[in-house]
């Protein structure tokens, strides 16, 4: 039997549930939704979550279709998911704990003592550590970004290999091979000797069809890729990049970009223009180096020094 808070699952089953991670101001129980998949064979297991940032949808959306697909009659091994992490930003479509006012994805590994966001960090990480591989499905918050995935464990970590391999299996095509900030569950997730990807599908307000399609690609990319199921995965060479460059605006006005997402930049290639309201050019910025355009910002209003795009830099294939 496989449990996850109220979900249990003896082998060839599957159930639903709730996990407990406190209460609400008005003492109303906290409850993540959950499901565990219990393969009929023995195998790995996986771990999968969705929205620990809560305006990040296109995560919740490939898990409403991937869960349905999964037969733990045809399944080796065990898929645990937890369908909302960031239970109060979700509640009000906001990327942060608005409890504590915390990204929870700066939270992990978390504490079980600690604020709202540690605390549904570390029950959602004592889930996930017990995993043999690790997902984390994110999106560029409501920005305009390229579907990728993120390795976050750093090129020096013991666990780097592994990592970049679960990232070639989800095969969503790019990939940002890049340490990430502490607290996040792709940094923790290594350390404890699990590899860990946070795919990031695209960026959008609310969720995207395409984004969530490539990820429920994804996931099954790597349920085959790992032996979840008999049929193997086809793995393709994924375009990295290891470093960012990152632009902001020298003038207060209105972008418009030169460069779509995904297209290769050149140094002195011109990445956007500012105007005024009226239309007269105030200030052109171009590349530096050499790369992908990787991620702008949605909204063409800007201040001085706010920021505007990135470019993926040190790229090759793997």
């Amino acid at each position: 039997m496989t449990t996850l808070g109220t979900a249990s699952a003896a082998p060839g089953e599957f159930d639903t549930g709730r996990l407990e991670v406190g209460e609400t101001r008005d003492g109303s129980t906290v409850g993540l939704p959950v499901a565990v998949i219990n393969g009929a064979r023995d195998g790995q297991t996986l771990y999968m979550q969705a929205a620990s940032d809560g305006d990040e949808l296109n995560g919740v959306g490939v898990i409403q279709q991937v869960v349905p697909q999964l037969d733990p009659a045809e399944l080796s091994g065990t898929v645990l998911v937890v369908g909302i992490v960031n239970y109060h930003a979700f509640q009000i479509a906001q990327h942060r704990n608005p409890v504590d006012d915390t990204k929870m994805n700066r939270a992990y590994p978390g504490d079980e003592n600690g604020t709202s966001s540690e605390r549904i960090a570390a029950a959602t990480f004592d889930v996930a550590r017990q995993a043999d591989l690790i997902l984390d499905l994110h999106q560029g918050s409501t920005s305009r970004m390229i579907n990728e995935v993120r390795v976050r464990c750093g090129r020096r970590h013991r666990m780097h290999r592994e990592c970049l391999e679960l990232a070639k299996a989800f095969g969503i095509g790019y990939v940002l091979d890049q340490k990430g900030p502490d607290g996040q569950l792709a940094r923790a997730g290594p350390d404890e000797g699990v590899p860990t990807i946070d795919p990031e599908l695209g960026g959008c307000v609310g969720w995207d069809d395409e984004s969530i399609r490539l990820g429920v690609r994804g996931v099954f990319n790597v349920l085959r890729h790992y032996d979840f199921f008999d049929d193997d995965a086809d793995l393709q060479r994924q375009t990295r990049a290891k470093s960012f460059d990152q632009y902001g605006s020298p003038a207060g006005g209105l972008v418009s970009f030169e460069k779509e997402l995904g297209t290769r930049v050149s140094p002195g290639d011109t990445l956007f223009e500012v105007t005024d309201v009226f239309g007269k050019l105030k200030a052109r910025v171009t590349a530096d180096n050499s790369g992908i355009f990787w991620r702008s910002r949605r909204l063409p209003q800007v201040a001085t020094g706010e920021y505007v795009c990135s470019v993926g830099t040190n790229v090759d294939t793997y």
